[in-house]
């Protein structure tokens, strides 16, 4: 098992940092999980051991008390983290989003007051986008940020929300037209604002509530909300990189990590599915003889491996590109829509080698069969991440003249 998805050229801090959390969560993480998840309960003392590993900034340079890993040994860690329980790699997931974005376009006081905190885990981070009816046309945002001399004040209703609840910062997408005439491009008028606010569920912060859990078939623990800003004053100095107009930019720049993070997500759960599927068929006999021993299900747990290694090598190289400082959006989108698809597929494989055991809550692999399903549509839809492959194709295949 410990043979598939292997990753060449790690560096010996790299292969220290995973070994320390694939230790983590085979010790802390998988034997309660399962239990946790049906509980619907937060992670809380898993989340206070990842802190104390350092993993809320493991991509913090270390000038801000972060460990100043690159996009790639971050992946990775998610990779593990998912293979034990995937909601809680949303948890990081969120906060390592927030993070990417005000080191890469916050200002020097933004960074300075935010990122030590985030690095010790003592700010964590959610970041708001989606609307609830707009899916994944962001360009058809309405909340909205007026200027109200030093400050702005927001209004609107925002959903999907991963932590929600827990979070005590949260980068909100709104339309500001502040600046920007009428008939601007829409993602030319849009900023992102930096909130902070107590965590729970309620009025967090005047002006703003945060309603309570989403009840969801899977991805359960960690807490999905809305947010509603009513009113909402945010001091000017909170605008991320104290600029209006460029929070399109800023998101897109966000989610384009985030797909590689949940690439990562699809990997390791596909990995979980496959050692639970190939342990299963070594101990369950038909018919005289282990199920492993039959050729259709050699044939299935070929398969399952295979997909299990391609998604790997995509969202790996996907990662790398990023960390050259080269544009990803193409790598990103396949490893996202395809490490996503297997992931679903290796899952149901598994499922169906557990037999009628897989359709028992005693069963690790029934978590895994709602969980997946998450990951075909977080950070954008099979359907987005085709669009955004084929308009690049047409980019570098264009015919000249």
């Amino acid at each position: 098992m410990a043979r598939l998805a292997r990753t060449e050229g790690l560096n010996d801090v790299q292969q220290e940092i995973l070994s320390t959390v694939r230790d983590f969560v085979d010790k802390e993480i998988i034997p309660v999980a399962t239990e946790l998840e049906h509980r619907d309960a937060y992670p809380t003392q898993i989340v206070e051991g990842l802190k104390e590993l350092g993993v809320f900034g493991l991509m913090i340079p270390e000038e801000y008390g972060g460990l100043g890993e690159s996009l790639l040994t971050y992946a990775l860690t998610v990779e593990e983290i998912a293979r034990g329980w995937m909601s809680v790699s949303g948890i990081i997931n969120t906060h390592f989003i927030v993070a990417y974005m005000l080191k890469q376009h916050g200002t020097q006081e933004q960074k300075d007051y935010f990122l030590p905190k985030m690095a010790a885990g003592e700010i964590r981070g959610a970041f708001s986008m989606s609307e609830p009816a707009l899916g994944s046309d962001v360009s058809a945002i309405s909340s909205k940020g007026v200027r109200d001399g030093d400050d702005f004040v927001l209004n609107g209703q925002k959903m999907w929300l991963t932590n929600g609840g827990s979070a005590t910062l949260v980068a909100v997408l709104c339309r500001t037209d502040e600046g920007h005439p009428e008939g601007t491009a829409p993602h030319k008028s849009m900023t992102t604002f930096l909130v902070e606010k107590e965590a729970g569920f309620g009025e967090v912060r005047p002006g703003l509530t945060i309603p309570g859990k989403i009840e969801k078939m899977g991805y359960k623990g960690v807490d999905t909300t809305e947010l509603i800003m009513d009113g909402l004053r945010i001091p000017a100095d909170r605008v991320l990189g104290g600029e209006t107009g460029r929070g399109f930019y800023h998101m897109m720049d966000g989610v384009e990590v985030g797909r590689v993070n949940v690439a990562a997500r699809g990997c390791g759960v596909a990995q979980r599915a496959f050692e639970l599927g190939v342990l299963y068929a070594q101990q369950r006999h038909t018919f005289g003889k282990p199920i492993a021993q039959h050729q259709a299900i050699q044939f299935k747990l070929a398969e399952m491996a295979t997909k299990v290694e391609a998604a790997h090598a995509m969202m790996v190289n996907a990662a790398r590109k990023k960390d050259s400082g080269q544009r990803n959006d193409l790598e990103a989108g396949m490893a996202k829509y395809l490490a996503s698809e297997y992931c679903k597929e290796v899952v149901e494989d598994s499922f169906r080698i557990h037999g009628g055991y897989g359709f028992s809550k005693e069963y690790e692999i029934e978590r895994l069969y709602r969980e997946a399903p998450m990951l075909l549509i977080g950070e954008g839809t099979a359907e987005i991440q085709k669009m955004i492959i084929g308009r690049r194709l047409l980019e570098e295949y264009q015919i000249q003249g």
